[in-house]
């Protein structure tokens, strides 16, 4: 999933140093804001491996989800700071008009799937703490490698949207991964997995 970003940023620059100036920037919000994040969906992964080690599934699940509902009120608290001052947060780092646009537009765009990627990542780490390495991985080769990237390029060089193609080609794919991980997560093949 992280090598992804990688390609994302390389698309970036097709549009001027300006545009991977400001892509770069609003990236680095956004890690400050979602290391709390991690943090929270870090928890979901040791309360699912310690619930099932204790042969209790249904208090795994349900941590899960509890887990999730903080980690997405935290995101949208972010959402709503992104979305009424990315001027500042821009201004903090750039003092580049170009520069400080890029980082205004991603900052809005990409904050929309914020509450997604906050209850994704706590889905995620809840397969991991049962032991499920494979889910998440085929979930983001898919969603990362086989959608996200082709859809980016489409929308942004293809059809000529520019950096906003990208971004809303991030905000797609972190949907999607997320609603994809909860359906997942609500079979509860990952309860059965064994260590």
């Amino acid at each position: 999933g992280s090598a992804s970003w990688i390609v994302m940023a390389r698309l970036m620059t097709d549009f001027g140093s300006d545009a991977i100036a400001g892509y770069t920037i609003a990236i680095r919000w956004l890690i400050f804001f979602i290391l709390p994040a991690f943090g929270l969906s870090n928890a979901a992964a040791t309360l699912v491996g310690q619930n099932l080690g204790a042969g209790l599934p249904e208090l795994a699940e349900k941590s899960v989800w509890q887990t999730a509902k903080y980690n997405a009120i935290f995101m949208f608290c972010v959402t709503l700071l992104f979305i009424t001052a990315p001027d500042l947060l821009a201004r903090i780092m750039s003092d580049n008009a170009a520069v400080q646009s890029v980082t205004v537009q991603a900052l809005r765009i990409i904050s929309l799937g914020f509450v997604f990627y906050g209850i994704g990542m706590v889905m995620m780490n809840a397969f991991n703490g049962a032991g499920d390495t494979r889910t998440p991985t085929l979930v983001y080769f898919v969603w990362f490698w086989l959608i996200q990237i082709p859809l980016a390029y489409l929308l942004a060089i293809y059809w000529d949207f520019g950096p906003k193609g990208i971004f809303i080609a991030i905000v797609t794919a972190e949907a999607c991964i997320t609603i994809t991980t909860m359906l997942l997560f609500r079979k509860g093949r990952w309860k059965k997995i064994q260590i």
